[in-house]
């Protein structure tokens, strides 16, 4: 479904190509730099109307959670310091729309499928192949930002994700990351916990307009999106390194609302890669 893509900005069909080489490495060097990729103008500017109808079409099935989150999506451990950064809860409001509710011929689907583009994807991730979600609800998602809302300060549980900006709002609603800010076997509260208390001084903000893709390394990089201003839609197309990959139980019935029989099934086979959420 290359046809959705700006194929002169990113030949992703040219694989043996010099653009493409160049467009590939571009990509790499910014997620070596900062584990976050920018890939403006992804999509054709004549298809980023009907994608934005297609993704507020959509908007009103999201669920919605209305709770408080820590940055680890976990539930309160009161055997740790009440200082902890596992121990700060803050306000989250925002809605997902899940993959079943996603028509087939949706131009997300679609792109989200498309094994081109789960090639280029690949070979800016510098990994030899990445496999869709398992996941039936969790795989490809449209957050849904309602007016004067915001995405709190959170970690991925996936190693990286894809983003495609559907809807830009009116102002605001910036991504905002603390780059690399832990490592597997180091979660470096100290750190964490300074951005949390306000201080950004090493955090980055990038903004994203309709249209523009995204790579980003979220498991290691605790993120958030600003308040914004108007609804702001932005879709989640979730690939893994192996072809199996499905959310927790508790985590996928907090922010979807519900779980499948595959989710039960799944859940005692949790990663070790001894960091939290």
């Amino acid at each position: 479904m290359a046809r959705f893509i700006d194929l002169e900005r990113y030949p992703i069909l040219e694989r043996d190509s010099d653009a493409y080489q160049a467009a590939v490495e571009g990509v790499r060097q910014q997620l070596r730099t900062d584990g976050c990729a920018l890939l403006s103008k992804f999509i054709r500017e004549d298809l980023l109307e009907p994608l934005r109808k297609e993704s507020e079409a959509l908007a009103p099935q999201a669920f919605y959670s209305d709770n408080n989150v820590n940055p680890y999506v976990t539930p309160d451990d009161p055997s740790l310091p009440e200082d902890h950064p596992a121990r700060f809860f803050q306000h989250y409001t925002n809605g997902f729309v899940a993959r079943d509710l996603i028509p087939e011929d949706a131009i997300v689907q679609q792109l989200y499928r498309d094994p081109d583009f789960q090639r280029f994807v690949a070979d800016c991730l510098e990994e030899p192949v990445i496999y869709e979600f398992a996941d039936p609800i969790a795989g490809l998602v449209i957050n849904v930002m309602p007016d004067d809302t915001e995405l709190p300060w959170h970690f991925d549980t996936n190693e990286f994700i894809v983003s495609l900006m559907t809807r830009r709002p009116n102002e605001g609603g910036e991504f905002q990351y603390a780059p690399n800010i832990r490592r597997p076997g180091d979660e470096n509260f100290a750190a964490v916990q300074r951005v949390l208390e306000g201080d950004h001084t090493e955090v980055e903000s990038l903004t994203l307009n309709t249209g523009d893709l995204q790579l980003f390394k979220g498991r290691y990089s605790m993120h958030r999106v600003d308040a914004a201003k108007g609804q702001r839609l932005c879709t989640l197309l979730g690939y893994a390194k192996t072809p199996d990959m499905m959310g927790s139980l508790e985590h996928t019935k907090r922010i979807y609302g519900r779980v499948t029989q595959q989710h039960i099934d799944a859940d005692n086979q949790r990663r070790h890669d001894a960091l939290m959420g």
